[in-house]
């Protein structure tokens, strides 16, 4: 498969699954945004996207330093506005698009997972469905059930 050709499969795969996160936060209404199912203080649905952004630094971090560099890390229990969390998704996931590019490219020696850069990509990707699952059973468990054209389009990659 032509390197070119992968890496724009890789970011296209990357940037979708980016869009559908800011997605659903412009969804989510601001009181659906602060639904939690814990009864121990775990996350709620704005926590849970801050996890995502974390999740994403600290990864960079152990993986290319560099790239982690400027990006701020949410406190456990902070909960940034929407356009603050917008904001950092967009700028973890643009960080990850040079890392990958970078991968690619043989640009620079970046660590990956043993198995390569597609399982790592898919590491991201259903790491970050678990937890949209996780906050769409939070929301019509919490009575913020999104509508099923907002639920069904995430599925849609085509378009979304």
């Amino acid at each position: 498969m032509e390197k070119e050709f992968l890496l724009t499969q890789i970011l296209e795969s990357w940037q979708t699954n980016n869009r559908i996160n800011l997605f659903l936060i412009d969804k989510i209404s601001d009181e659906g945004m602060r639904c939690s199912l814990s009864k121990r203080g775990g996350r709620n649905v704005v926590r849970q996207f801050a996890h995502l952004h974390n999740n994403r630094v600290w990864q960079l971090q152990k993986r290319a330093k560099e790239l982690s560099e400027g990006l701020s890390v949410f406190e456990s229990k902070e909960e940034p506005s929407k356009k603050v969390l917008i904001k950092n998704l967009n700028q973890s996931a643009k960080q990850f698009e040079i890392y990958f590019s970078d991968i690619l490219d043989n640009k620079s020696k970046r660590k990956t997972f043993n198995k390569g850069i597609i399982s790592y990509l898919s590491y991201f990707v259903a790491h970050e469905s678990h937890h949209r699952g996780s906050i769409l059973l939070t929301l019509k468990e919490c009575g913020h059930k999104l509508d099923s054209d907002t639920s069904m389009a995430i599925w849609n990659w085509d378009k979304i």
